[in-house]
């Protein structure tokens, strides 16, 4: 297995888009504590689903996940997909169920950072880690472009 540097590691962006991923969590906490209307939070989630969230799992499903095989971990982390992506779908503005997605995406990010990851990189070979590099580097993410700071 090649040993990179810790700037250079291929998951260590994953790992960086997971910190962005709490930052969307905490974002939408503070945009339901503050009652800011959950028609404008929902437009916020259903962008950072389209352009980030999305594009993130299928990198994770088709790249990461199978250098694992089809252990027990992948699949809670299939299940989890699954079940955020439920929660995305839905489109409705309850704040019972915008709550629900941001702890359950908070608390999966957790796992996957305390322990989907790390047993990923103790198996992947230099093959593995260069695509998955490869491909995640095709994914264009940029928050600039939304404006609507409701969590401010």
């Amino acid at each position: 297995m090649t040993v990179f540097a810790k700037n250079q590691e291929p998951l260590e962006s994953l790992t960086n888009e997971h910190k962005h991923t709490l930052e969307f969590c905490a974002r939408i906490r503070k945009g339901l504590h503050r009652n800011i209307e959950t028609v404008r939070i929902r437009k916020y989630i259903d962008w950072f689903e389209k352009n980030y969230l999305g594009p993130h799992f299928e990198l994770e499903e088709q790249y990461i996940f199978p250098v694992l095989g089809n252990n027990a971990r992948v699949k809670k982390a299939l299940a989890n997909h699954r079940r955020i992506r439920r929660l995305l779908s839905c489109s409705c503005t309850d704040e019972k169920v915008l709550n629900l997605l941001e702890e359950e995406l908070a608390t999966y990010i957790r796992f996957e950072e305390r322990t989907l990851y790390k047993e990923i990189r103790m198996a992947a070979g230099a093959e593995e880690l260069s695509r998955m590099k490869q491909h995640h580097d095709s994914i264009d993410f940029s928050e600039d472009t939304w404006k609507d700071t409701f969590w401010v």
